[in-house]
C-alpha cells in the first residue's frame, strides 16, 4: 500500500474550483456503439456520458461494479484528457477488513522518527507514531490504489458493498499517474514528501471535484452517494491528521493554478519539477522561484550524546507541519467550516528548518536511556521569527511548566512532552533544544560563544 495514495475524508475540501466549468466537447458514436479503436472518454464498453443499469439500494454485485468502474474510467479520461493504457481492478472491502489489512501502514516507528513527531509536539511520549498514524488512517481512509498491480480498493462503511463515486474517481487518477510514472520514488524529508504528495493528491482531488461538479449540476447521471459510517472521517483536533491532510486540502488549488497557466501539459510537467516545500503549495506564487533555505545544525553535543546513524540525519518538517502543531495547540484559529488553507501568521514566513534527533545510548538509539533533539528554524524576516517564537513559547507556558531560566522551560513528567526545552531567537533564526532534563540541554547542544 502506498501511503501517498490514500484518501482522507471528514473535513471539507474545495467545494468549487476555478476552471471546473464548461461543457464536454467530445463527439462520439451513438450510445451503445463501441468505437473502432479505444479513445478518450470510452472504456470497457462504456462512454463517459451514458447511463449504467445498477441498483444501489442492495449494494453492487460484481457485474454492477464492473459497469461502474468502466464508466468512471471513461469519465476520468474525459476530464483529464488522458487515455488509460491498461485495465484496473476494483475491490470493495469493509472497514473492519481494511483495519485487518493495514497493520503497520508502512509508517516508521523507529526512535529517530519518534523524535521528529515529538519535536512537532504532535505525538508525545505516551503514544507511538505508528499507532497515531494507524488511528488516523483506520478512521479516515475511504480507498487506496496499490501501485504496480493496477488495483483499487474501496472501503465501504455499509453492510452491503457500496462505492463512493468520488473516491473511485480519485483513485483512478492515481492509476493514471502510475502508468505515466508519476508515483515513483519518495523525497527524503517530511516537508518535501508532503510537497510531492500535493501534486499527486492535488491532481486527484482536483479531478474528483470536477467530477462532483458534473454530477451536482446534472450534466452527468451519477450514483447516489452512499451513507457514511460513524467511524469514517478524521479528527480535526488530531495534529497528525492535519499534517497528512495538507496535500488534499491545498494541493487542488495549486494544481488548478498550474493548469490555468499551462493546461494539462503543465500539470504533467509537475511530476518532473515538483514543489520543493509545502510553502510553495500553500503560497503558489512562490513556486518555483522561492526555494527553501538550506539549514544546517552544528553538532555541539557532549561525548555522551550522539546523532542517529540515519539518512538523512536531519528532517525538514516545513510550513504545513508547523501549522498543524500550532493548530492542535490552539495557537491558530481553525476555521469553523473546516476548509483548511494552512495559512497563519506564526507559520507564514517560513524559510527553512532542520530537526536533528539525538540519543545517549551505546547503539543506534534502540538501547538509549534518553532522547532529545535540536530544531533550528529560519524565517524570512525577524518579525516572522518573533511571531513563531511567541506562538511556540505560548504552547510551553502551561500552568504546570517551570521557568528555571529566561529561555528554559521544564514540563512535568505527567505531560506527554514532559522534558526540558531551550528556546532562543537570534535574528531570523529560532533554535529549540529538547532534552530529558535541564542539565542535558547543554549536553545535547552547548550554547555558542
Amino acid at each position: 500500500m502506498r501511503r501517498g495514495s490514500l484518501i482522507l475524508v471528514g473535513v471539507a475540501v474545495l467545494a468549487v474550483l476555478a476552471g471546473c466549468g464548461g461543457l464536454d466537447s467530445a463527439v462520439h458514436q451513438p450510445l451503445g456503439q463501441d468505437p473502432a479503436t479505444d479513445q478518450v472518454g470510452w472504456e470497457n464498453g462504456y462512454w463517459y456520458d451514458e447511463s449504467v443499469d445498477v441498483t444501489t439500494e442492495d449494494g453492487l454485485n460484481e457485474s454492477e461494479r464492473e459497469a461502474v468502474l468502466g464508466r468512471t474510467m471513461a469519465r476520468v479520461e474525459q476530464i483529464r484528457d488522458l487515455e488509460f493504457e491498461g485495465n484496473v481492478t476494483l475491490e470493495v472491502i469493509s472497514r473492519d477488513e481494511y483495519r485487518n489489512r493495514s497493520t503497520g501502514l508502512g509508517v516508521s516507528g523507529d526512535p529517530w522518527n519518534e523524535q521528529v513527531w515529538e519535536g512537532l509536539l504532535l505525538v508525545g511520549e505516551d503514544r507511538q507514531v505508528e499507532d497515531a498514524f494507524g488511528d488516523t488512517f483506520n478512521s479516515s481512509v475511504q480507498g487506496y490504489y496499490a501501485p504496480g498491480n493496477d488495483s483499487i480498493v474501496i472501503v465501504s462503511d455499509s453492510e452491503t458493498p457500496t462505492i463512493d463515486r468520488g473516491t473511485l474517481a480519485h483513485e483512478l487518477v492515481h492509476a493514471l499517474q502510475d502508468q505515466e510514472g508519476g508515483l515513483a520514488g519518495s523525497p527524503p524529508t517530511q516537508d518535501r514528501q508532503l510537497a510531492s504528495q500535493s501534486v499527486t493528491e492535488g491532481e486527484a482531488n482536483y479531478v474528483q471535484a470536477q467530477y462532483r461538479n458534473r454530477c451536482d449540476s446534472g450534466r452527468w447521471q451519477c450514483l447516489e452517494k452512499p451513507p457514511r459510517g460513524a467511524s469514517s472521517g478524521g479528527q480535526a483536533t488530531d495534529g497528525v491528521f492535519l499534517v497528512i491532510y495538507q496535500p488534499y486540502a491545498t494541493g487542488p488549488a495549486f494544481v488548478d493554478q498550474v493548469r490555468q497557466s499551462g493546461g494539462w501539459d503543465a500539470v504533467t510537467d509537475l511530476y518532473d519539477t515538483p514543489p520543493n516545500s509545502t510553502e510553495q503549495v500553500i503560497h503558489p506564487e512562490s513556486y518555483p522561484d522561492e526555494q527553501p533555505a538550506n539549514v544546517t545544525v552544528a553538532d555541539r553535543s557532549s561525548a555522551e550524546w550522539s546523532r542517529f546513524d540515519h539518512d538523512p540525519v536531519a528532517d525538514t518538517v516545513g510550513e504545513a507541519s508547523i501549522y498543524g502543531m500550532l493548530a492542535v495547540h490552539g495557537e491558530v484559529n481553525v476555521p469553523r467550516d473546516e476548509v483548511y488553507e494552512y495559512e497563519s501568521r506564526p507559520s507564514a514566513g517560513w524559510a527553512g528548518d532542520a530537526l536533528v534527533p539525538y540519543h545517549n545510548g551505546s547503539g543506534d538509539g534502540a538501547d538509549a536511556a534518553g532522547y532529545g533533539y535540536v530544531w533550528e528554524t529560519r524565517w524570512d524576516t525577524e518579525r516572522d521569527a518573533r511571531q513563531f517564537e511567541s506562538a511556540y513559547r505560548s504552547i510551553l507556558e502551561g500552568p504546570a511548566a517551570e521557568r528555571p531560566g529566561e529561555n528554559v522551560y521544564v514540563l512535568p513528567e505527567s505531560d506527554p512532552y514532559g522534558d526540558a526545552f531551550r528556546v532562543v531567537r537570534d535574528g531570523q533564526r529560532v533554535t529549540i533544544v529538547n532534552a530529558p532534563s535541564r542539565m542535558a540541554l547543554s549536553e545535547i547542544h552547548a550554547r555558542s560563544g
